[in-house]
């Protein structure tokens, strides 16, 4: 009987790289053998070796290799092409500086070793490092063209510029003075860069001066503008920006309407958010998917749900974000199902949720106090690599807390790797919640422990917890921890908790004792704890204290008369039910 041939093993399909990945691996692949035979050739025609190398380093520069400009500078060097040709040798510099962050360093190194310097040389120095989170270090180099006797160009001035609206005090200032010294003042793009370092600076009157003051303004000028007011919440002020853009037809882009959007969502101006959806439709910027999600947001946090809605569908397309503030626009209008029901839509038209999606998702189940979707949501999450994301294993904490799964929401926060104090904080309440007022308290001292400091909230509700207890000792040594150890000062939230901890416990005299240490003048929301204690031990005459000191803060406050009410009929049910 002739023996079967067993089956080769079904191969697994092996995931595809990255396409940024991909690309760069390609261009690698393609350039060195380019750079094999440059090197064949590079004695017949010099030039065109020369040219050919500068393109080979403007691919390297636009795929942001570093493989390939490393592999380019080792080529560059045996034939000494380097020291003789500053063309290439800046074309170097900016591949460099194109690359990973790491491989910056040898920009700064060659920049350091190379013969000669001009103007290209120093100018793209400073843009790599401004445009690499170097603001620092990207001044220094321009200090150092000064130094070296190179005049700036308008590229240096302008990256010089960028990087100094990033840092303090009066770089950009003296800058600029720079820019009016070599006469350039009519130069937009030197005075566009000014005007965002003003801006990101807080100087918005001196920003409106210069806008006012400059020889010329494009759409970048006024946009730079627009989103300083938009950003330091002068919505008067931006919304009289836009109407004389409107007015002297400067030409809103996309940016233009996405930034006015913004400020209107936040100073909820519906009727100016329609009157912009209206000139949006005329301008031809409706199918922008930025200025589309601003339209939502703008609309769903005014409360609009059917022209968000509509808004929404009509988007010719949506990107994460489009869905994102979908769920997140009907959570904020109270429609907690709607937010949950927009995960499976979304996924279905081929968007991958993010964490800010999640966590949107999780904040409504929590709402809905439904485990079963809050379930399904942990589960999307961990399916797609979101389950590591520390603000939606928050949400999925407070989610499973709120649901009555207190120990799912513990295994959640046992999983984190990083756990910041708000983890430690909604992982507190989220016990106490529960009735379980130990194990928050056991959070708390491992939190200690672990040297994370604990703020405001975090002693709010580890005393909550202390006061669901009945935990006296423990509560005291947080309380007196708080300004002593954790330098954070009690206020009256914190007092008020002390105040009922103390009175269930019937410390009452200790309680009052406690109020008359307060720092500040005791609040409604003290006095009237220590009315609810009285109430539960039929103290009269310290509930008649406390009722007065109330009623004198506010007097038609109905919560202290009710309070007063059932501790009084309490006392009298009681003498009757003796006699």
């Amino acid at each position: 009987m002739p023996l079967r041939r067993r089956a080769p093993p079904r191969r697994r399909p092996r995931r595809p790289p990255p396409r940024s990945t991909s690309v760069q691996s390609r261009l690698f692949h393609t350039a060195v053998p380019a750079v094999t035979t440059l090197k064949h050739q590079r004695e017949d025609d010099p030039a065109a070796t020369s040219r050919s190398y500068a393109a080979l380093l403007q691919r390297s520069a636009a795929a942001s290799d570093p493989r390939l400009a490393s592999s380019l500078h080792a080529a560059l060097l045996k034939p000494g092409l380097l020291a003789s040709d500053q063309f290439l040798s800046n074309h170097l510099l900016i591949a460099y500086f194109k690359a990973l962050p790491r491989l910056r360093r040898h920009g700064l190194r060659l920049l350091d070793e190379m013969p000669r310097r001009n103007a290209v040389s120093w100018a793209a120095a400073i843009a790599g490092l401004a445009q690499g989170g170097r603001p620092r270090e990207a001044l220094a180099v321009f200090r150092r063209m000064r130094r070296a006797g190179c005049p700036p160009s308008e590229f240096a001035l302008v990256s010089a510029l960028n990087a100094s609206s990033f840092l303090g005090g009066t770089h950009a200032r003296q800058l600029y003075a720079i820019v009016l010294r070599l006469g350039l003042q009519s130069n937009v793009f030197l005075m566009n860069a000014f005007l965002t370092a003003m801006v990101r600076h807080g100087k918005l009157a001196d920003a409106v001066r210069l806008f006012e003051c400059a020889c010329l303004r494009d759409i970048v000028s006024w946009n730079t503008l627009l989103a300083g007011f938009a950003r330091h919440s002068s919505c008067a002020q931006m919304w009289s920006l836009w109407l004389r853009m409107v007015r002297e037809g400067a030409g809103a882009d996309g940016f233009s309407f996405s930034t006015v959007l913004s400020g209107l969502t936040v100073d909820a101006d519906m009727a100016g958010g329609l009157q912009v959806h209206g000139q949006l439709v005329k301008s031809g910027f409706g199918d922008d998917v930025c200025v589309g999600n601003s339209l939502v947001e703008m609309y769903m946090k005014n409360r609009a749900l059917e022209f968000g809605a509509r808004a929404f569908t009509e988007m010719p397309r949506r990107d994460v974000v489009s869905w994102t503030e979908m769920a997140a626009g009907w959570l904020h209008c109270g429609e907690p199902a709607k937010a949950v029901g927009v995960l499976g839509p979304m996924m279905l038209d081929g968007i991958v949720p993010n964490n800010y999606t999640f966590a949107t998702a999780a904040n409504a189940c929590a709402i809905l106090t439904s485990l079963r979707e809050g379930s399904k949501v942990h589960g999307y999450a961990i399916k797609l690599g979101e389950s590591s994301d520390v603000g939606v294993n928050n949400a999925l904490i407070d989610m499973y807390a709120k649901c009555g799964s207190a120990s799912s929401a513990h295994k959640v926060f046992q999983s984190m790797r990083q756990r910041p104090v708000i983890s430690w904080t909604t992982m507190i309440m989220g016990f106490s919640r529960n009735g379980q007022a130990r194990e928050a308290v056991q959070v708390f001292d491992d939190m200690v422990l672990e040297g994370v400091a604990p703020n405001q909230v975090t002693f709010l509700c580890v005393l909550s917890a202390c006061s669901q207890g009945r935990f006296v000792d423990e509560a005291w040594i947080y309380f007196s921890a708080m300004a002593d150890k954790f330098g954070v000062k009690p206020g009256e939230d914190h007092y008020a908790c002390m105040v009922d901890l103390l009175g269930k416990a019937g410390h009452i005299q200790e309680a009052e004792e406690l109020i008359s240490r307060m720092p500040f003048c005791p609040g409604v929301l003290v006095w009237q704890a220590l009315l609810s204690a009285c109430q539960l031990h039929g103290d009269e005459g310290a509930a008649k204290r406390a009722a007065e000191r109330a009623l004198a803060l506010e007097k038609e406050d109905p919560s202290t008369y009710l309070l007063l009410s059932r501790t009084l009929a309490g006392r009298h049910t009681g003498t009757v039910l003796e006699s």
